[in-house]
């Protein structure tokens, strides 16, 4: 096999398993070359891609000894990000009757799930999550590739239980947005018990979603390590989750006017990676 082959295919290999170690020996049993020239391959990558901030590559030791690809994104690819997702968001005739914002068409862009998903990647991998969750919502698809990068399996809790998922924990929940009380339900099959659990949503206003899903998770033992939404509402500024990463900030909505306002989030100016702790208070059935 020639070298630029050998280069082709151990990065389309390296990208296509993010967050997975692999082995070196199967890899160069794999491509029919020798463990040095295998090394010298990995460190052209591993130049070209921290040089084009799109990657890290980690080397683990041990009997085999071993690679890790970890996704990067850099902050400038992430403000130039951030910037064309708040001047689409930011348009006027974007606002729907009673002050809503409509977001489905930005949270279905293959380039907006892309990065999104790349940038969660990158702040949450030191938590080492065992599994990503959401609920039933527009911020699926984001969850689907915030786990793509992270290698990790993804979880939906259901604003129902279903009968082909079987038994199901149920919690109901006071939403924070319009103050309805909601189910939501997720199939005992879904997690192991002390499951290490990262929490991916699409928008967050007082953090009602957000608390019930980690009051859910309490009912599985899980561990949440950490919480990302795509965007959150400025105000109220006292939400009922705390801990939490977000990558815009909505701060006006002025129907009269058909005004806009939407700032980086926090995921810009600074935030917390402590590990989040369950919130008390769900009503549980």
């Amino acid at each position: 096999m020639r070298r630029s082959e050998r280069l082709v295919r151990l990065t389309r290999k390296l990208m296509n398993h993010p967050g997975e170690p692999l082995s070196l020996t199967e890899m160069a049993d794999h491509l029919d070359a020798a463990k040095s020239s295998l090394s010298e391959d990995l460190a052209i990558i591993r130049s070209v891609m921290e040089a084009d901030r799109e990657g890290i590559l980690r080397t683990q030791m041990g009997a085999s000894g071993g690679v890790l690809f970890a996704v990067d994104v850099s902050d400038e690819r992430s403000r130039s990000f951030a910037g064309k997702a708040i001047e689409s968001l930011s348009r006027g005739d974007r606002i729907l009757p009673g002050g809503y914002l409509f977001m489905s068409d930005v949270l279905s862009e293959p380039e907006v799930l892309r990065m999104a998903g790349k940038m969660f990647a990158k702040i949450f991998a030191a938590t080492a999550p065992d599994v990503v969750l959401t609920v039933e919502t527009k911020g699926i698809p984001l969850t689907v590739m915030t786990a793509q990068y992270l290698h990790r399996p993804f979880v939906v809790a259901r604003r129902d239980s279903r009968v082909t998922e079987g038994s199901s924990v149920s919690i109901n929940y006071v939403s924070g947005s319009d103050r309805r009380i909601q189910t939501m339900s997720l199939s005992k099959r879904s997690l192991p018990k002390g499951a290490r659990v990262l929490i991916i949503d699409d928008f967050m206003k007082a953090g009602g979603t957000v608390k019930a899903m980690k009051g859910l998770m309490s009912e599985f033992d899980a561990n949440v390590v950490g919480t990302g939404v795509f965007m959150e509402t400025a105000e109220p500024g006292d939400k009922l989750v705390s801990n939490y990463i977000s990558l815009l900030s909505l701060s006006q909505v002025n129907e009269s006017d058909r005004r806009v306002a939407i700032e980086p989030g926090n995921y810009f100016t600074g935030y917390s990676r402590e590990e989040s702790v369950p919130d008390e208070g769900v009503a549980h059935n």
